[in-house]
């Protein structure tokens, strides 16, 4: 298994592996059994989770690293039609993760995002972590402007998308598919 893969199945949360993330500021996994507070009423509570979670550099090829993880990570949960619009909110979350979330002036210090999907029954919830404390927002793009659209196509493709800040600093931003 390649060593920024981590994939489990109700293994508690201090039974994983975290060698490598010594080198990060940010520490976090997703517990086992977590899903966004405010998209609790989507999959039904009895649901087993599954929940996969990959380790993106700040470089930009992360981006294809953590769509073609999430597609094989889906496949694999036989949840193959899912992939399309999952790769698209993917792709947008990491991009602004690493456009937005860095702080990339820091010479002692080695940044990585985390892609965590955790599945409950029909339902996948893509959660991106980064360093960053700036809030995400939607903003109006501007039709000249090259970007701005990211979490326009997160909206209209998730149930439901946020964000949440973690201690003691950055944030998971996140979107549940069906």
């Amino acid at each position: 298994m390649h060593p920024l893969l981590h994939m489990h199945e109700t293994v508690p949360h201090h039974d994983l592996v975290h060698s490598v993330l010594e080198w990060s500021a940010l520490d976090w996994w997703p517990p086992v059994g977590w899903w966004p507070e405010p998209a609790r009423d989507l999959p039904p509570a009895v649901s087993p989770t599954q929940a996969a979670t990959f380790v993106l550099p700040p470089k930009a090829d992360s981006v294809h690293s953590a769509r073609s993880f999430a597609t094989g990570t889906l496949t694999g949960w036989e949840l193959g039609e899912m992939c399309d619009g999952m790769e698209l909110v993917v792709s947008e979350l990491a991009t602004n993760a690493l456009r937005h979330g860095l702080e990339i002036g820091h010479r002692h210090r080695r940044e990585v995002i985390r892609l965590a999907l955790i599945r409950r029954g029909g339902f996948v919830t893509c959660a991106l972590t980064d360093p960053g404390s700036a809030t995400p927002v939607m903003r109006e793009a501007n039709p000249f402007e090259p970007g701005g659209l990211g979490l326009h196509i997160v909206e209209s493709i998730s149930v439901r998308w946020g964000w949440s800040p973690l201690a003691p600093h950055g944030k998971a931003v996140w979107a549940v598919l069906n």
